[in-house]
């Protein structure tokens, strides 16, 4: 068959999707992988075939603009269940990321990827959940319509409730945002919007079911395989560590789309200084370069794939990223997350503090004093690597992406 990965064009979304994508193609499918031109090489450098579409958008200017945005209360879709969120609120926050957010990723990339759609005729299309472009596709191809989450699925989440409150008001006030921008597409194609172009015929979940909210659409569970782009096992990295080792990685988002990190890497190295751990701070070039001189405990690199690094960690400190979550998670090692509310990283810390396998803190909240505390606990006392390791068990047992092939397969004969 012939199955047709729609992405943002965002290199962490390609990674999480790269090990399907491997599997298909193991399996004897023909697969391409779609999104913006700048997506191209992360795709291709994961030996993919990429189809560039459109043209590419201009939000990570946007967000660099305004790097407080990531804590707004409009960007927190952790807020998704009645008692934490009301109809104003959800009102506003579909209000603002439909034209700001969801439409600035897709819409230069829909008509395209649906001439692409209409001549290669993909049997199936896995889509990002805020890769609304591969909705579209999927209509315009007759395909099956698969998301794959890169998050607790608090897209559909918020769906479910926003549509359940909008029932309950007055009908001048039903407003819906997401459905008139997805139905003016829908129109120009000649077919009706409905609720499955935004939950699709399945959901692809690589969250455990101990951290994960219930998906909106037939769930797929599915084993986060760790990629992490180009990865060398260096010579230090195959001796054991003499002493625990701590991962510092806050990611490349934040420094590359929204102009630099949320806490200070230096303090956190010197919170660290006279601990009886050795830190390595897996950082980008422009990272390094800010550094001043290094504790004599600390090392900084900027060429390590965090799934080579992380087998020799006692703990990791990280931004909150799906990827650095995944795999921390897939590895059993104790997370402590300093993160904004952006998407579901509230949701997700928060799962994760309450199994025991790390803590979650606002960056807002974020002392040197509190980070070495946490670490001291977490190397020197038991309960969090034992929780982590019951979750690395957990992750391990979700069937893995071979096994979602088939899943694909049959999914493909019903369509």
């Amino acid at each position: 068959m012939r199955v047709l990965f729609v992405t943002l064009s965002e290199k962490s979304h390609v990674y999480l999707m790269a090990p399907l994508a491997w599997a298909l193609t193991a399996a004897g499918h023909d697969v391409r992988m779609a999104s913006q031109p700048m997506a191209t090489d992360t795709i291709t450098r994961a030996g993919l075939t990429a189809v560039p579409v459109g043209s590419d958008h201009g939000i990570h200017q946007d967000m660099t603009a305004f790097r407080e945005s990531q804590d707004y209360r409009t960007a927190n879709w952790s807020r998704c269940e009645r008692p934490d969120v009301d109809w104003a609120e959800l009102k506003e926050r579909y209000e603002l990321s439909v034209p700001y957010a969801f439409a600035v990723y897709n819409d230069s990339m829909i008509e395209d990827l649906a001439a692409f759609a209409q001549d290669w005729r993909p049997d199936v299309v896995v889509r990002d959940p805020l890769a609304y472009a591969g909705a579209v596709a999927a209509r315009v191809a007759g395909a099956a319509h698969v998301r794959l989450m890169w998050c607790a699925d608090v897209w559909g989440r918020t769906r479910q409730t926003y549509l359940e409150l909008m029932n309950e008001q007055p009908e001048a006030e039903r407003t819906d945002p997401l459905a008139q921008w997805l139905g003016s597409w829908s129109k120009t194609y000649g077919f009706s919007f409905d609720e499955e172009m935004v939950q699709g015929q399945a959901t692809i979940s690589t969250l455990p079911a101990s951290l994960a909210l219930p998906t909106a659409s037939p769930e797929l569970p599915m084993r986060h395989i760790p990629y992490n782009g180009r990865a060398v096992v260096w010579d230090w990295l195959r001796e054991p560590p003499k002493r625990p080792r701590i991962c510092l990685s806050l990611g490349a988002s934040n420094t590359e789309d929204y102009g630099g990190d949320y806490v200070s890497v230096p303090e956190i190295l010197d919170a660290l200084a006279e601990d009886d751990v050795e830190v390595v701070a897996a950082l980008l070039p422009v990272q390094r370069e800010a550094l001043g001189t290094l504790p004599a405990n600390a090392r900084a690199v900027d060429s390590v794939a965090l799934h080579t690094l992380l087998p020799t960690c006692s703990a990791i400190i990280h931004h909150g990223g799906y990827g650095s979550f995944a795999t921390a998670m897939a590895h059993g090692v104790p997370q402590l997350m300093l993160s904004t509310m952006v998407s579901d990283h509230e949701l997700r810390g928060r799962a994760l503090q309450r199994v025991g396998a790390g803590v979650y803190v606002h960056h807002g909240d974020v002392t040197a004093e509190k980070v070495r505390d946490h670490l001291r606990r977490f190397v020197g006392e038991p309960g969090h690597a034992d929780a982590a390791r019951r979750l690395r068990e957990e992750a391990e047992a979700m069937p893995s992406p071979r096994e979602v092939v088939t899943s694909l397969e049959r999914l493909a004969k019903l369509s």
